[in-house]
């Protein structure tokens, strides 16, 4: 028996561990990616199956696979996030938000009260500005646990509670 003859007649066996391995790592990723792959693998066992030579299955395990990443892939992705909740969260959710100086503000530190009611350490976004307590602010961004803040002339100052507990 030569080394093709020996492939051919265990291909079965790689196209089931293939099959495997592809819903395994789906299972853990949840991207739809994987679960198109094994379906493309199964489809190539079907062929072997079937009796057809091992580029041919390879050709159809190919090719279902990609038409399957792009044509039922999105649909199913949207579905499967159709119920996410889109508020931001976590850092995403602290950016642009409204807040107060307690201690003056400056590049090298100082505090806000933000909206939501949590107390920060703060730095000025602009190096050369100094922000004064009891003015108005946003955050700019956020990095580790020093939130980046600017002046706010917007934020009516009756939205803000200036409790400095």
């Amino acid at each position: 028996m030569d080394l093709i003859t020996g492939i051919e007649q265990f291909a079965w066996i790689a196209w089931i561990v293939l099959i495997a391995l592809f819903l395994v790592i789906e299972m853990l990723t949840l991207d739809f990616t994987f679960l198109m792959l094994g379906i493309g693998g199964l489809a190539g066992l079907i062929a072997d199956l079937f009796g057809a030579p091992l580029w041919l299955q390879v050709v159809i395990a190919a090719v279902l696979a990609v038409l399957l990443i792009f044509v039922l892939r999105p649909p199913l992705l949207r579905r499967l996030r159709r119920g996410e909740d889109p508020t931001p969260s976590n850092v995403a959710a602290l950016l642009g938000m409204p807040g107060l100086v307690l201690s003056t503000v400056t590049r090298l530190g100082g505090l806000v009260k933000l909206d939501n009611g949590e107390t920060w350490t703060a730095r000025t976004a602009d190096d050369d500005e100094s922000i004064p307590p009891h003015t108005h602010v946003r955050v700019a961004r956020i990095d580790g646990a020093t939130a980046f803040v600017h002046t706010d002339p917007q934020t009516d100052p009756t939205t803000l509670q200036e409790d400095d507990a």
